[in-house]
């Protein structure tokens, strides 16, 4: 996919050095880092090409929340390209969608109903290409999309819409208490950190009294069952309480992709722990339009287990 066709900039904020003070600072766009490639040959010369990288390896080990951010960032900006690709039909371009079973905030109202979104500040947390932030502005909303990965954000870009953009780690939010009216996060964010509890905390931070907060995270059942959309991934395999991260990690032991597994109880107690009280819990159920897969979705599997649990959340 072609970048760099809309111009504009991310304010970027490295975790290490956030601070609320930083809340209007502006960050200069980094120049896109380009994939090496191997010399042509020529006659006096024979092809040089890059290695093979090798498969990382699937393990469940301990990783903590710097090792955990540190991979997660890594694997979305090589990935972002491909998830855009593949994806980016079903999520639009300007459209709020909860998870791949489809539920669209256009139905849910999980944020309340659209014409109480105008003139709300809206923080998007785990943003990607800023989908739901433009169904937002769209709404009239004053919408921020914030995400860890550079690349996913230059999505973003290359869709426009003028946005506000922000690279930064959900668990070090770069602005100011009470910034916000409220926050959303579909899929991101908190099934890759190590300590969800810190985020929540962040979010509650810059929300503003009787704030809410709306995150969609997989479902906790799906832990115990085998990543397949077919047969084989509706046969129990691991136990629903190993909380052991999932970690796929290069030849050298490095963590290059990390997920985080919670219960629904240790949901529930995160939610309090951050300091908000849950409205909702929301177990979309996979409609008949819906035929893709996703992954480990699908309608085989959507039709008998659930596959996304949304949860809604209030700041007293």
């Amino acid at each position: 996919m072609r970048e760099g066709a809309h111009p504009g900039r991310i304010a970027a904020y490295p975790a290490q050095d956030l601070s609320p003070e930083a809340t209007r600072a502006i960050g200069r766009l980094c120049r896109d880092t380009r994939r090496r490639v191997g010399r042509k040959s020529t006659t006096r010369e024979p092809i040089i090409q890059e290695p093979e990288p090798l498969e990382p390896e699937a393990t469940r080990r301990d990783a903590g929340v710097t090792e955990s951010s540190r991979a997660n960032r890594g694997w979305w900006d090589r990935n972002a390209d491909e998830y855009q690709i593949e994806h980016g039909t079903f999520l639009g371009d300007d459209r709020f969608v909860w998870g791949p079973e489809g539920l669209d905030e256009v139905e849910a109202e999980l944020l309340g109903p659209p014409e109480d979104l105008k003139g709300k500040d809206v923080l998007e947390i785990g943003a990607g290409a800023a989908q739901c932030s433009r169904w937002l502005a769209a709404q009239g909303a004053r919408p921020v999309a914030l995400d860890l990965s550079h690349r996913q954000l230059q999505h973003a870009l290359r869709i426009g819409g003028g946005v506000p953009l922000v690279e930064a780690d959900a668990g070090a939010l770069p602005f100011a208490d009470g910034s916000f009216d409220l926050a959303c996060s579909a899929y991101g964010a908190l099934p890759f950190v190590a300590d969800p509890v810190r985020v929540l905390r962040e979010v509650r931070r810059v929300l503003r009294p009787g704030g809410r907060f709306v995150f969609s995270v997989t479902h906790p059942i799906r832990w115990a069952f085998p990543d397949e959309p077919g047969p084989e991934g509706l046969s129990i395999s691991a136990s629903y309480f190993d909380r052991t991260p999932y970690v796929e990690q290069d030849e050298e032991g490095r963590a290059v992709y990390v997920e985080h597994h919670r219960t629904i109880g240790d949901r529930v107690r995160d939610v309090v722990a951050g300091g908000f009280r849950l409205v909702d819990l929301v177990e979309p159920e996979w409609p008949a339009w819906n035929t893709q897969e996703w992954g480990g979705w699908s309608p085989l599997r959507g039709n008998l287990i659930p596959g996304t649990a949304i949860f809604v959340c209030e700041r007293d």
